[in-house]
């Protein structure tokens, strides 16, 4: 029987533009026909994964997603010693595993077309191979145990991984990461702004060296996370300790760290204010439909944390199940995130 933990956050945010569209304007949906303010889950979990947050608690075990895997392995063995030209044959064989390689005609050479994730325990392999060529050993590239499809590193556990060229080493992500709305209505507002030439002299015209146009938004953003523990443990190749690692961090950076779209413009630097967590074999749902009417009001806040225990217990009461779980309520002074973290990482 599956274990699902789900959190559920709500974060507010004074003006910011933490995630842009092809514009250059904060992200937006349609959510129960009113216009919402809108966070990208994939916005969201880079941010996480290359936070503070994470680095501390998951030192050693974090992958690294990037087409550059083959000029890591050509800089490394430079640097040891080895002929540039042995080494770039070397690297370019090596990295090939992950990915197709870029033409040899290309500018980056050694670069993969595409973005691959890349775990340590992968990387250590990839160089000791790629010395093992260099140095003249006659090897079948493809032949060689380099690719993993469970290891330490946390992050390509919790969000999967796809390498087209080798299938079999694709990973199932066990976390999801849902969009996050505002609860309520939105619009998305414009920041007309001036920049002044400080050697302009009074002499001179008296406008602006510069201006331009910038679109920001306020709200407060509910977010949803479904995590599936079980797989989670099995993309770890059964490592309940770095499970229970990785969920800890998780629920820290879900609650403190954001996209740094546009912070130092806008200083929007916010944790959530409530947040709620849930562990059972209950089928996990989202509670996003208790905003489907815009919450209204003085205190934007309180209303929509009541919207959402409200439709909880509804929904529990509809389908006769109700997951375990424990909040956090910074608004009302209730709950600590410890007490979240302890719920999530048991």
């Amino acid at each position: 029987m599956t274990t699902f933990l789900q959190l559920h956050l709500l974060t507010a945010y004074p003006p910011a533009n933490l995630n842009r569209d092809d514009t250059g304007q904060p992200k937006t949906a349609l959510f129960g026909n009113h216009l919402r303010l809108r966070v990208s889950s994939q916005s969201l979990k880079r941010a996480w994964r290359s936070s503070a947050v994470f680095a501390e608690a998951l030192e050693g075990h974090l992958g690294r997603r990037t087409q550059r895997l083959g000029k890591l392995l050509l800089d490394a063995l430079v640097a040891e010693g080895v002929d540039t030209a042995a080494a770039f044959n070397a690297a370019v064989a090596v990295a090939g595993r992950f990915g197709k390689m870029k033409p040899e005609k290309d500018p980056n050479p050694t670069f993969i077309e595409q973005l691959a994730f890349v775990s340590p325990e992968e990387q250590s392999s990839a160089l000791a191979l790629a010395r093992r060529l260099a140095a003249g050993e006659t090897i079948e590239v493809k032949a060689e145990p380099l690719l993993q499809a469970a290891d330490g590193a946390v992050d390509i556990a919790m969000f999967g991984r796809m390498l087209a060229d080798s299938p079999d080493f694709n990973r199932e992500a066990a976390v999801q990461v849902a969009h996050a709305i505002t609860t309520h209505r939105t619009v998305v507002e414009d920041d007309y702004y001036t920049a002044v030439d400080d050697l302009k002299t009074p002499a001179e015209d008296a406008g602006a060296g510069f201006i331009g146009e910038a679109g920001f938004g306020a709200g407060l953003f509910y977010l949803y996370l479904c995590i599936d523990r079980d797989l989670l443990v099995r993309n770890l190749g059964g490592r309940e300790d770095l499970a229970r690692m990785g969920l800890a961090a998780l629920a820290r950076a879900a609650a403190t760290v954001a996209p740094t779209g546009k912070q130092a413009s806008y200083a929007s630097r916010a944790r959530a204010s409530f947040v709620l967590a849930e562990s059972g074999a209950a089928a996990p749902r989202t509670l996003a439909a208790a905003f489907l009417r815009p919450v209204t009001g003085d205190d934007i806040m309180q209303r929509s944390i009541e919207a959402l225990e409200e439709h909880r217990e509804k929904l529990a009461a509809a389908y006769g199940d109700a997951p375990e779980h424990v909040a956090m309520d910074a608004h009302a002074g209730r709950g600590t995130l410890d007490d979240v973290v302890a719920l999530v990482a048991r």
